[in-house]
């Protein structure tokens, strides 16, 4: 008979897998590839997600990894920007390849009828190989070689067929930079991988995110008809059920962990893949507050996470020398909670604004 895992149980062993229950021994390059990447499409989130999930993260090692090449900002699962190790740019982008160019049909297609994009793309990957350059002017100079198309679109489609980088100075921590754009291959100075095959990758995902469905995985990836490939891994693969009786696919010697395990407070980033990596997020965020974190506009926002789930959203406004942390409770905490909650806010200040001279959190109405 299946075991059903209840919510406490995939609670437990999802924070486990996302090294939350404990801040990991390992270094930033480990922890990006573990994850199988972080989602960016906002530059500075996944310095935030990699300090509450390591131990001794400093900024610093991230930014060095950009600017060494070693890891790279490209879009990647369900067409999002993500961060991510050279090696895995290389090897998921072919598998992620058809999900991106039913994307760009399903948006543009129309303002692309009759094009030759294979034409397009060659055009493209000449103009941003021999110069880096921001979306918008390679839609400009595309524009140019076909007058009367949509330049936006005509940059979705390079950027739908080619796998284009987002290059430092952008997201290397406490600089600044524009956005501008060349080829994976150009910019690592190697080709993509070969092999389109997605076992590797689902394997990967139920490694960092298990146990989870079929549902999730295409959820966290863009891709579908993945059900297929987890029957033909199953005999790697055991078998679990939620409390609804979804299937849940794991693999044998992953943690799952007692369900009473203590978990610690944790500020989880925008956008972080936790909550965008399951069909039902209730493993840690309950559906009466899933309004409160996935607004309308496609902002995800900043969380903390108490006894591992979502209890409150947090923001950092800086104004002069001083910083101020902002928790928005969604429900009253108990005094416990917000002692928790501050001693870890504590730490977070010192991160994140470290050369501010005054520091300060504030409950807003609600947290009692």
């Amino acid at each position: 008979m299946t075991q059903t895992l209840g919510r406490r149980a995939l609670n437990r062993a999802t924070l486990d897998r996302q090294l939350l229950l404990r801040r990991a021994e390992l270094s930033a390059l480990a922890a990006v590839e573990h994850l199988v990447g972080l989602q960016a499409q906002a530059p500075f989130p996944p310095y935030t997600g990699l300090w509450t999930r390591l131990a001794g993260f400093r900024p610093e090692e991230l930014a060095g990894l950009l600017l060494d090449r070693a890891v790279v900002r490209v879009a990647l699962m369900r067409g999002t920007v993500h961060l991510v190790s050279a090696a895995d740019c290389l090897n998921l982008r072919p598998v992620l390849q058809p999900m991106l160019e039913q994307s760009l049909r399903q948006v543009c297609g129309a303002r692309l009828a009759g094009l030759d994009l294979a034409e397009v793309t060659a055009t493209g990957r000449e103009l941003v190989e021999r110069e880096p350059l921001r979306a918008s002017d390679l839609g400009r100079l595309l524009g140019r070689r076909w007058p009367g198309r949509d330049p936006a679109a005509l940059a979705s489609a390079v950027r739908a067929a080619l796998p284009l980088v987002q290059l430092p100075p952008r997201a290397v921590w406490s600089r600044s930079g524009q956005t501008v754009l060349t080829t994976a291959q150009s910019w690592l100075g190697r080709p993509l991988a070969e092999s389109a095959e997605p076992d590797a990758m689902v394997l990967r995902y139920v490694r960092a995110f298990g146990p989870a469905s079929a549902a999730d995985v295409q959820k966290w990836s863009g891709l579908t008809r993945l059900r297929a490939v987890l029957d033909r891994l199953r005999d790697r693969l055991v078998v679990f059920r939620d409390e609804n009786g979804v299937e849940l696919f794991d693999l044998p010697e992953a943690p799952r962990p007692d369900p009473e395990t203590p978990a610690p407070v944790r500020f989880l980033p925008e956008f972080d893949n936790l909550l965008l990596s399951y069909v039902d997020h209730e493993r840690v965020l309950a559906a009466e507050h899933r309004a409160a974190v996935f607004s309308v506009n496609g902002i995800i926002a900043a969380t903390v996470l108490v006894d591992g789930f979502a209890v409150a959203t947090w923001r950092i406004g800086k104004a002069r020398r001083e910083a101020v942390l902002t928790i928005e409770p969604f429900a009253r905490l108990t005094a416990k909670a917000k002692r928790a909650i501050e001693a870890e806010g504590r730490r977070l200040l010192g991160f994140a604004a470290a050369d501010a001279e005054r520091c300060d959190i504030r409950f807003s109405t609600g947290g009692g």
